[in-house]
């Protein structure tokens, strides 16, 4: 009983590091995101990433996003699925539907659309990636749409309607997300 008790723990902390470690900086830029508590990136209220029940008949390494829940699903087949905490599209902005992931960058540059120049005009044109470009950390393209799943210099507005219908995430969570999803990866938001 004690060794199938051992056992089981030695399980857990091996499934606790392949979730909450992020590998070894990638990017020079990196080093910008390190501050973050390991503590607080488990028990944050409502935003620690996390393996959770999950049962679907999407297929490993498909990314579900609810808008309504504000979390993002990574789908891991035998009913589970890598839970990230989200903020999505502020009112008249969310969006609804089916793309696949087309391209991945680690601190991508930032040029708003027109559509977003419209409404700020304050905005720069282009801005080049690195710890106060709004795009964050790493970026994940969807398709030919203007949506990017991203990073954010704004953690604190992970978890609310705030964007122009794109998909942000904590730095640390997107350099996660990132790590693991591949090009080709079937995205559904609802």
């Amino acid at each position: 009983m004690s060794l199938r008790f051992l056992a089981g723990g030695a399980c857990a902390v091996a499934l606790l590091a392949s979730v909450c470690v992020t590998p070894a900086a990638a990017h020079p830029y990196d080093q910008y995101i390190r501050g973050r508590s390991f503590f607080g990136a488990m028990f944050g209220p409502s935003i620690a990433r996390m393996v959770v029940s999950y049962p679907t008949n999407q297929k490993t390494g498909t990314i579900v996003i609810s808008t309504a829940q504000r979390r993002l699903y990574l789908v891991l087949g035998n009913g589970q699925a890598l839970s990230y905490a989200i903020a999505v599209g502020a009112a008249g902005y969310a969006w609804s539907g089916v793309n696949q992931v087309t391209d991945k960058r680690e601190w991508p540059d930032w040029t708003p659309p027109g559509e977003m120049l419209h409404r700020r005009p304050d905005l720069p044109r282009h801005m080049a990636g690195g710890p106060d470009n709004p795009m964050g950390a790493r970026a994940i393209y969807l398709g030919s749409s203007l949506y990017r799943i991203h990073g954010s210099n704004e953690p604190d507005k992970i978890g609310q309607a705030v964007s122009s219908g794109c998909i942000r995430l904590t730095n640390q969570d997107v350099i996660d997300l990132y790590n693991r999803v591949q090009i080709g990866a079937t995205v559904i938001v609802q």
